[in-house]
């Protein structure tokens, strides 16, 4: 026969059972503590065509949890012009006929070639120096640097002007003209241009010298006659 278990055997174990589930439940809650919290939810990737910039602004005009700003559009490009609004106007012409005339077709020596002077400092009206070489514009007369013009009865230094208009006029640029090889041993008269232009046109035209009788340019002394331009008018 089995010996019976002693009475207070089963009140031991289920006591044991409980304090040990007990146990397990504190276990259990204290660990829920220390869990970190859930991730946030991330919205489903778009596809790859639809993907846009967040915004225009660069990156580093940002600051740190700033939301991005907005440029307006007429600050990135100008808005467009109304053809309507636009008016077309002409050149203004020029001051004589001549004015924009190329060199002048003067019959010349085969060997005369057109040469660049550089730096040209004038030293009257229609005579520059350039590069060790004194050349005088053809078809122009000279006005003396002395010389004393009057106009309604009032004198002034007509010639002085004359020169200092020149070398306004030339800047210091580059003038292409036709000349011998030899022509830096002597003063020489020879056509010149500024680029499209007859330095003696223009000379002429706006009054800073007169035309020789043989030349080419008395319609453009005629010209400033007419308009009081240069020597021809009040004193400047």
């Amino acid at each position: 026969m089995s010996q019976a278990s002693p009475p207070g055997r089963p009140l031991l174990a289920s006591a044991l059972g409980g304090l040990g589930l007990l146990a397990g439940m504190a276990l259990i809650a204290e660990s829920g503590r220390w869990l970190p919290p859930d991730p946030p939810s991330i919205a489903p990737a778009q596809g790859a065509g639809d993907l846009k910039p967040a915004s225009h602004v660069p990156m580093h005009d940002r600051r740190p949890g700033e939301p991005a700003r907005k440029i307006a559009e007429e600050l990135i490009a100008p808005p467009p012009l109304d053809p309507s609004g636009i008016e077309r106007i002409e050149p203004r012409p020029p001051l004589g006929e001549l004015g924009l005339a190329p060199l002048p077709k003067t019959p010349m020596p085969r060997d005369w070639r057109g040469t660049l002077l550089f730096h040209p400092v004038a030293t009257s009206s229609t005579v520059f120096e350039a590069m060790g070489r004194t050349v005088a514009i053809s078809g122009t007369v000279d006005i003396d640097p002395d010389r004393t013009c009057t106009f309604d009865d009032t004198a002034w230094p007509c010639g002085q002007r004359a020169r200092a208009a020149f070398n306004a006029w030339l800047r210091g640029r580059a003038l292409k003209c036709l000349l011998p090889p030899d022509a830096d041993r002597f003063a020489i008269a020879a056509p010149c241009a500024l680029g499209k232009q007859d330095v003696g046109a223009w000379l002429v035209s706006n009054g800073w010298a007169m035309a020789a009788p043989t030349g080419i340019y008395g319609k453009a002394e005629v010209v400033a006659r007419n308009a009081r331009m240069g020597i021809f008018g009040p004193p400047q």
